[in-house]
């Protein structure tokens, strides 16, 4: 029970409420002391006004009145004469005078306290104004074991009291933690065990409905996190499937793409102008799907393969992108501009490359179709100290607010309606395995534009 948050949180309540209550202890018993010696005072007044009224009283009846005020002597002080009224034989000398006719606060708790831990017997003479203004001043001496005797006993009947308040306000505020904090938390936990043990079950995820804000932002909070992970592993779940089919579909495609590769190296001995112009086209581009259909077949983590770095001229890539996109049918009023050194090499993996200048512009021209507008797509380059920067940019309507917000992740929202997100995923990670960078540039009604940044030197290699 200790280790619990109720039982930790009783203990400190009865702690902090016996702290409270001796704080007032304090200065309650410095008050007690004071009340109990302007009692004795009040005492040892009626006792001289009754001899004073009579001067004839016996000495028996003098030794009676002075032990029902519990003093030893009464001085009083009437019109500047100081006048032992009452007498008796004192047993010790004087110890301490104390003058309550205007204490201060702190002299109070001070002088309680002293008498408190003081465990002797002692004769103290005590200095007050008398009532009712029956004199200028009234002087008595007494024991001071008596006085510490009542402070003792009303000091225990405090602390008795202070426990008695401390567990009962512990056991109201135990109960009312429990009700209002331990048992709700409790309920959130269970609900993260049930989802624990199948999360993928919809069912499962916790339903806000704590009254205390705090707790209920918390299950908000956690309403959401479980939200999104049952999406994800769904989704994930989804991509198994997909990968799955895509290994058999790349299995028999590869069959029927090498058959056509056969084809092909027929076709490139015509002796046909245009065949002989683009046979070589034709070529690359099925080398390329067996590559990519292969390379499916050996994936066996969620990653791209390592690139094969090599010297090759950029603008030989992007001429056959471009020209590759220039045959798609909705390309008719796109027009195609590259603007690449000619003599300019970058280190790089030539196909992986060729796939993400690919994927940036196959977007760019997709977005520009559905649009239904005309427009242009270019490709240019810099060389610069350290890096080679290539940038795609179009005129088209700007990536989707839902685009922008889950770039690069796939099937998370593509660059055009229906679309998957799956190219800008595959561009940015080939990229990543060159050492390099694909941000945005810029989108917006004006157009698009992405930023390959490829490092130079041995980081590349």
């Amino acid at each position: 029970m200790l280790r619990s948050l109720s039982g930790r949180f009783l203990i400190l309540t009865i702690i902090f409420v016996m702290l409270a209550e001796v704080l007032i202890f304090v200065p309650s018993i410095a008050r007690f002391r004071e009340d109990y010696l302007l009692d004795r005072l009040e005492r040892a007044q009626i006792a001289s006004l009754a001899l004073l009224a009579d001067d004839m009283l016996t000495s028996e009846l003098e030794a009676e009145l002075l032990k029902n005020a519990e003093v030893f002597n009464v001085v009083l002080r009437r019109d500047e004469v100081r006048q032992l009224v009452l007498s008796s034989p004192i047993p010790v000398p004087i110890d301490a005078t104390f003058d309550l006719r205007d204490p201060g606060a702190l002299t109070l708790i001070r002088d309680a306290l002293v008498r408190l831990v003081d465990p002797g017997n002692h004769v103290i003479r005590v200095i007050g104004a008398p009532l009712r203004e029956a004199g200028l001043l009234i002087e008595i001496t007494m024991d001071s074991g008596p006085l510490r005797a009542a402070m003792i006993d009303y000091g225990i009947r405090i602390l008795i009291l202070s426990a008695v308040i401390s567990i009962f306000t512990a056991v109201l505020l135990f109960i009312a933690v429990r009700r209002f904090l331990v048992v709700p938390i409790r309920g959130v936990v269970g609900s993260m065990q049930r989802y624990a043990e199948a999360p993928e079950d919809a069912r499962r995820i916790i339903h806000p409905g704590a009254a205390v804000t705090e707790l209920r932002e918390a299950e908000e909070a956690l309403h959401k996190l479980q939200t999104e992970l049952t999406h994800a592993l769904k989704q994930k779940e989804r991509l198994a499937q997909l990968g799955g089919a895509v290994a058999k579909v790349s299995h028999d495609l590869r069959n029927i793409l090498t058959s056509a590769q056969l084809f092909t190296d027929r076709i490139e001995g015509s002796e046909d102008p245009l065949v002989r112009r683009m046979a070589p086209k034709l070529v690359g581009s099925i080398r390329r799907a067996v590559s990519l259909c292969e390379s499916t077949l050996a994936f066996g983590r969620a990653e791209e393969p390592a690139p094969t770095l090599a010297r090759v001229r950029l603008a030989d890539i992007v001429a056959d992108v471009l020209d590759s996109e220039r045959l798609a049918e909705d390309s008719q009023n796109i027009s195609f501009a590259e603007d690449i050194p000619a003599m300019m090499t970058i280190t790089a993996d030539p196909e992986q490359m060729f796939r993400v200048i690919s994927n940036l512009v196959r977007n760019a021209r997709q977005a520009i179709a559905s649009s239904g507008k005309a427009g242009e797509i270019s490709v240019s380059a810099e060389d610069t100290d350290d890096d080679w920067l290539i940038r795609v940019a179009d005129t088209g309507p700007g990536l989707p607010p839902k685009a922008r917000d889950h770039l690069f992740q796939p099937f998370q929202g593509g660059a055009r309606k229906g679309g998957s997100g799956l190219g800008l995923a595959i561009a940015a990670e080939l990229v990543r395995g060159h050492g390099g960078t694909l941000d945005l540039g810029h989108t917006g009604p004006q157009g698009t534009s992405f930023l390959i940044r490829l490092p130079k030197g041995d980081g590349a290699l």
